[in-house]
């Protein structure tokens, strides 16, 4: 029996406020599953948690699974753009984990977040915001 190699991206959204994991097939066109940290826990202030990202990234992994995905090419995204230029949230790492311990082979993981290129002025006038 010869063993087929089915791959899918696993676009994680981790900001401070939450982390959703997606995957799609290799186009990112198709959903294959999807989960998020605010689906898995309760209360608001846990939904941005390793915890609740690996619960969720494990979710979305065993719905891959079983659709037959086998390996993944990871797309980490944060909020980005010119006020918050910041890296990703908690969640990002815990759910790279999570994936890679479902038994998911992990090709590539790359950054997506948008930068801005001198867009717009930031806000809080010519002397700053005075607290």
């Amino acid at each position: 029996m010869a063993f087929k190699e089915r791959s899918g991206i696993a676009h994680i959204y981790a900001s401070y406020n939450n982390t959703i994991i997606h995957i799609t097939d290799i186009t990112g066109t198709e959903t294959i599953s999807k989960c998020s940290g605010g689906v898995v826990v309760k209360s608001d202030r846990m939904e941005s948690s390793p915890t609740a990202a690996m619960i969720a990234a494990k979710r979305a992994a065993e719905v891959a699974i079983e659709k037959g995905i086998n390996s993944i090419n990871v797309k980490i995204r944060s909020k980005g753009g010119h006020n918050d230029a910041t890296g990703p949230g908690p969640g990002a790492q815990a759910a790279i984990r999570a994936l890679s311990r479902m038994g998911l082979k992990i090709g590539l993981i790359e950054d997506v977040t948008p930068l801005p290129h001198d867009g717009c002025r930031k806000k809080g006038g010519r002397r700053g915001r005075r607290v």
